[in-house]
């Protein structure tokens, strides 16, 4: 009996927020602010105060940052993950690249649901995991929204990404599908999340009433007068700007260019039109996308190692995107993504203490953002390199 109350204990000790003072940090906020140095107060794995200079009062265990920089923990808005024999070693890559708050890619919801649980319960330790679910779009309407209801008994409020057909574009049976989820995802409480990878597909999708785009176009070319229709639709859009350009030294360090899952590049683009144009389109069409006035989120899409592919990401964003505004892409931008930019995505009082510490100045570079010495999720330090 004692031994099954241990257990029950340790399984709940995950969830137990703790207080915690972060103090003698840059603190990098999100919201525009940088205060060069400055304390963190968190209370109940919420954040209660965020000042210059040391706190009024602390709580908790006291650590002194040392100057690093706090910024908001990650979000990958798109990462493809699920339960597995490698999950933990997976999950604790995720937490020490900075990840504190991931939204699966794609499914399937049973495995999602079972990896936040393990998350959760304390089995594993990692970042804070959204599920997602499949839904295709080869059912019928009806078919459909069936699937969505069943997703929403499931307690899962994202469908994965549904792709629609790039070229020529959708066809008229897809977009009655389409039509049909989002109307029964507004019903159900589930948000549906399209893959759309060109003009095309994209603005048939943002006329379907479609809330989250995973993908930037990838076969051609953003307008000015496209990309200003998804701003005033409302429909935010993920980045994933590194999903045509080369990766070197991830699979092996023979100095030949692969693509994200390990192939020959540019062959290997899954649907690309074998030329590499892919790198050209999206770092462009973000930049298109930004410039209008659409909420432009952050992700990776990838699943390989999470610091090689943030490292990927951010080098690639860093061609078009100053840090002022990566510290917004990654932040508030992504935070409203996923649903949760009342809760991620700033450090401010009142939000989840999701922070995490870098040995260096974000300011200066994105290289800097690579360098995670602690991280703390709902107030509970969960890596420490310090």
């Amino acid at each position: 009996m004692r031994q099954l109350a241990f257990a029950l204990l340790a399984g709940l000790m995950p969830a137990i927020a703790q207080d915690l003072t972060i103090t003698n940090a840059r603190i990098v906020a999100g919201n525009g602010t940088v205060i060069e140095r400055g304390s963190i107060v968190v209370r109940g794995g919420k954040i209660a105060s965020v000042a210059a200079g040391a706190p009024a009062s602390t709580a908790g265990r006291v650590i002194d940052a040392k100057g690093m920089s706090a910024m908001p923990g990650f979000i990958d808005g798109h990462r493809h993950i699920n339960t597995g024999p490698n999950e933990k070693a997976q999950m604790q890559a995720l937490l020490e690249a900075g990840y504190t708050t991931i939204l699966s890619g794609g499914g399937p919801a049973e495995g999602n649901i079972t990896l936040r649980d393990h998350i959760e319960q304390g089995v594993i330790n990692g970042p804070r995991i959204i599920p997602s679910g499949r839904v295709a779009l080869n059912l019928t309407p009806d078919a459909a929204r069936a699937e969505i209801r069943k997703l929403a008994a499931q307690g899962v409020k994202f469908t994965g990404e549904i792709s629609l057909t790039p070229i020529p574009g959708p066809s008229e049976k897809e977009i009655e599908t389409l039509k049909a989820i989002v109307d029964e995802g507004k019903k159900a409480g589930v948000v549906i999340q399209v893959h759309a990878v060109s003009s095309s597909a994209m603005l048939a999708a943002v006329d379907a009433g479609v809330p989250l785009l995973v993908h930037l176009p990838n076969k051609d070319w953003v307008s000015k007068e496209a990309a200003a229709k998804v701003a005033a639709a409302g429909t935010k859009v993920l980045g994933t700007v590194g999903f045509g350009t080369p990766v070197f030294g991830v699979f092996a360090t023979d100095n030949q260019a692969r693509f994200r899952d390990g192939k020959q590049w540019p062959q290997g683009i899954v649907d690309g039109v074998r030329l590499g144009e892919e790198a050209g389109y999206m770092p462009v069409n973000a930049r298109t996308i930004w410039d209008a006035g659409a909420v432009l989120g952050y992700c990776t899409d990838t699943t390989y190692d999470p610091l090689a592919g943030l490292d990927h990401e951010l080098k690639i964003l860093n061609a078009m995107f100053s840090m002022q505004d990566l510290v917004k892409m990654m932040g508030p931008n992504t935070a409203s993504y996923i649903q949760m930019g009342d809760q991620l995505g700033t450090l401010e009082p009142g939000k989840l203490a999701d922070i995490i510490l870098l040995d260096g100045n974000p300011m200066e570079g994105y290289w800097n953002w690579l360098r995670t010495k602690l991280v703390v999720k709902g107030g509970k330090v969960v890596v420490e390199k310090l």
